[in-house]
């Protein structure tokens, strides 16, 4: 049975592509009976919208347009997270590297940002969330309770996002994915609005050579102590 705590906290775990955030969020949440939040999913959502539209990615005024009439769900299942856009469930549409790498573009631009902010943090106003992506701890959840920064060597995170991709049924070269993984974290650590940073009361954890569990139990003992 998750665990239940009557001090309902805000968690965030940051870090970029591959680096195992949604694999440890997801259990972590499940430890502590908490709700899970995986904002990238959202930005996925947004590019997702974009590319069906026939939008250019890059297109930020077009894009702002796009928004007003822009419904985005997000629903606890027992399988997992089901997202949907305008009522339309796009889970299984929202991995690919094709929506991967238009995710990272349509993040960079301010009005994608700052629509989605308030988004986050209404799911967020009654606390119990682990909540992973790329800029909680510095900029959406700057009061969170207890905040990581999940890294690993881009060998590792390649392969990792491999794996993901089996399982979503697609295949990628692996020096492909490798490149693109260095090319979105180019992208995330140098944009000018909420770059991929740790946040300077992060907890930062290197999983290259952890396992899940080592992983959950080094952010157990942390949130432990808040508890």
């Amino acid at each position: 049975m998750p665990r239940q705590s009557a001090r309902r906290l805000i968690v965030t775990i940051d870090g970029p592509a591959g680096a195992g955030k949604s694999t440890v969020a997801r259990q972590l949440a499940a430890r502590l009976g908490y709700w899970y939040l995986d904002t990238g999913a959202l930005y996925r959502a947004v590019a997702w919208k974009v590319r069906s539209e026939g939008v250019n990615q890059e297109d930020g005024e077009a894009i702002a347009k796009l928004l007003p009439d822009l419904q985005v769900g997000m629903d606890q299942r027992g399988d997992g997270v089901r997202v949907t856009v305008n009522g339309r469930d796009v889970t299984t549409e929202l991995r690919t590297p094709e929506i991967s790498a238009m995710a990272s573009m349509v993040s960079a631009i301010p009005a994608v940002r700052e629509w989605l902010l308030p988004v986050q943090r209404r799911v967020a106003e009654a606390g119990g969330i682990v909540a992973e992506g790329r800029d909680l701890g510095t900029r959406v959840f700057p009061s969170a309770d207890a905040k990581f920064f999940l890294d690993a060597d881009v060998n590792t995170r390649a392969g990792r996002r491999q794996q993901d991709l089996a399982v979503a049924g697609q295949t990628a070269p692996l020096e492909r994915t490798k490149q693109e993984i260095e090319t979105r974290d180019q992208r995330d650590r140098s944009r000018a609005i909420a770059p991929l940073v740790p946040a300077t009361d992060a907890e930062v954890i290197d999983s290259s050579s952890l396992t899940v569990e080592q992983v959950l139990d080094r952010m157990m003992g942390k949130i432990a102590a808040k508890l």
